[in-house]
């Protein structure tokens, strides 16, 4: 298992590396930041006192080996915009991004896990066809629509829950978060089934098919011979052995909900990293571009490498297979 995490952790490095160059050149030679930060009125001499001022008059090769010194050294440079360390300005929105992103992930595996299963199950009932058409709806409609279509309905209409904001705080055992108070829950409700949506779908679909296979299996047919009860059949031999292939993408859905929650975050207004890199983008604030996406990068390879492993324990025969090897 060590060998096997070492030799993940070398991949990992060599593709955080190569992110970083692509990340930091793709974002380079896109727009100039000076003409959208400085006063239009300002003449020449002050535009090229900005460009130094900005670090922009260097060669492109060198501003990107100054930013990868400073990045083995946590820093990913200062933000055009607020005058801060982009990583600074990041963490700041990152908790909020964060529990986000959990809820909406609790919300595809307490829905989509149980729903799934029971359509696996009982695949000719009533309920197992229209669990499978509204999971093909969630595939189909666009988040934007059903984030929009959710504020009218459940905000405007109804005014059962509020629309827009993050909510009120509080903090347990030193950790901030709204998920801690019933009026930040009322707030995360509303943008965590929108962001979870297309989620709940996918789980829906994986754990009905994988139900579908495993329910045929030896291995379920013995243990029904053995006289097991129904529950322990389903909830132990069949669930632990469905759960490979969901545990692998709902760890890489949870990156994708962290990464892709701009359009959620933006229609909601959540105070988020998606909200940020919104901002950022529309004043070519580049250190918190290059810093957000390379944060994003590191969280794709972490979790890679958490799925890896935990593969090894759901599964003896990943563990046997990495011995031989």
């Amino acid at each position: 298992m060590t060998a096997f995490i070492l030799r993940r952790l070398m991949q990992s490095a060599a593709v955080v590396a190569i992110m970083s160059l692509i990340v930091f050149f793709g974002v380079h030679v896109v727009g100039d930041p000076v003409y959208l930060l400085i006063n239009p009125m300002a003449d020449q001499k002050e535009i090229e006192e900005a460009i130094r001022a900005l670090g922009l008059d260097r060669p492109i090769w060198e501003q990107y080996w100054h930013f990868l010194a400073g990045a083995l050294e946590g820093d990913l440079g200062r933000s055009f915009v607020f005058g801060e360390p982009a990583l600074k300005v990041i963490v700041q929105r990152m908790p909020a991004t964060l529990e986000l992103a959990f809820a909406a992930l609790m919300m595809a595996i307490l829905l989509g896990i149980p729903l799934g299963l029971y359509a696996g199950l009982y695949p000719d009932r009533l309920a197992s066809r229209t669990i499978m058409a509204g999971s093909i709806v969630g595939f189909s409609l666009p988040t934007f629509w059903v984030g929009i279509l959710l504020i009218m309905v459940f905000a405007v209409m109804l005014g059962w829950l509020p629309s827009t904001g993050r909510g009120e705080t509080a903090t347990v055992l030193g950790l901030t978060s709204s998920l801690f108070t019933l009026d930040g829950l009322s707030h995360i409700l509303l943008p965590a089934f929108n962001l979870a949506l297309l989620k709940i779908s996918l789980v829906i679909r994986l754990t009905r098919a994988g139900a579908r296979e495993a329910i045929h299996q030896d291995y379920i047919k013995f243990a029904r011979a053995k006289g097991l009860s129904g529950r322990r059949v389903i909830g132990v031999h069949l669930l632990k052995n469905i759960m490979i292939p969901v545990v692998t993408v709902l760890g890489l859905e949870f990156g994708g909900l962290v990464a892709f929650s701009v359009v959620t975050e933006t229609i909601f207004a959540w105070p988020g990293m998606g909200r940020l890199l919104i901002s950022s983008i529309q004043s070519l604030d580049r250190p918190v571009i290059v810093a957000y996406l390379l944060i994003i990068v590191l969280m794709f390879v972490a979790i890679n490498l958490l799925v890896d492993v935990l593969y090894s324990v759901l599964d003896p025969r990943v563990r046997l297979g990495e011995k031989s090897a």
